[in-house]
């Protein structure tokens, strides 16, 4: 899935994605990072009827807290929920970090390191319709990237913004924000990076649970 950027600063964005396409990683100096198995938490507890769900995010370099907003993207949330659920983000990465931009994962094959050449390229077998509305791109928001220039072709990948992108409103299907962890957002969006856009060291996505709201302080 690859988000474009039509400011002078992410033209390196405008990358063919899919098809005969592969991100390239020709030049890269270092081996990558080798992945040690984390300890995932347990099952989240049930949610009580009426409660509103948060996100919880946990990565290598901490935890990130998002709320959903339901009535902006109920379908992309129910998708987004229901792979969190049955653990598909579990050992996933985020492959592709612009600093100022965003932070992008949600790619199963970042679960491997040695398919880092096709990283982004990843989906879980279906599309989403796009659910475009009226929350800006802001830093904190997370939203759905996508193959460029086809609305309704999100999946399972994700983006939370660093900066503001104002050009990707109304283009991307925004589905929440972060209320907890910017400072985890920063490590991320901070880190060195390695063309095209590849953290040096692994942003691990070790989970992420769906809890109720007030069992998160």
């Amino acid at each position: 899935m690859q988000i474009i950027y039509d400011m002078k600063l992410f033209k390196s964005l405008l990358l063919p994605l899919f098809g005969s396409a592969v991100l390239n990683v020709c030049g890269q100096n270092t081996a990558p990072t080798p992945v040690v198995p984390p300890s995932l938490p347990p099952p989240a507890a049930k949610t009580p009827a009426g409660e509103k769900e948060v996100a919880v995010i946990k990565t290598t370099e901490g935890d990130m807290v998002i709320e959903f907003w339901d009535d902006a993207a109920p379908n992309t949330i129910a998708s987004f929920k229901k792979l969190a659920k049955t653990n598909f983000y579990d050992g996933t990465c985020f492959h592709r970090v612009i600093k100022g931009f965003m932070i992008q994962g949600g790619d199963y094959l970042s679960k491997d390191p040695a398919q880092e050449a096709a990283w982004g390229t990843g989906d879980p077998g279906f599309t989403l319709k796009a659910e475009f509305n009226n929350h800006p791109h802001v830093r904190g928001v997370i939203s759905m990237a996508r193959k460029g220039g086809q609305n309704d072709s999100a999946s399972s990948q994700f983006f939370i913004c660093h900066g503001n992108p104002s050009s990707l409103d109304h283009q991307y299907t925004t589905f929440g924000k972060l209320i907890k962890g910017d400072d985890v957002l920063e490590k991320i969006a901070t880190t060195p990076t390695h063309p095209p856009d590849r953290p040096d060291k692994r942003m691990g996505i070790i989970s992420i649970r769906i809890v109720p709201a007030s069992s998160v302080k």
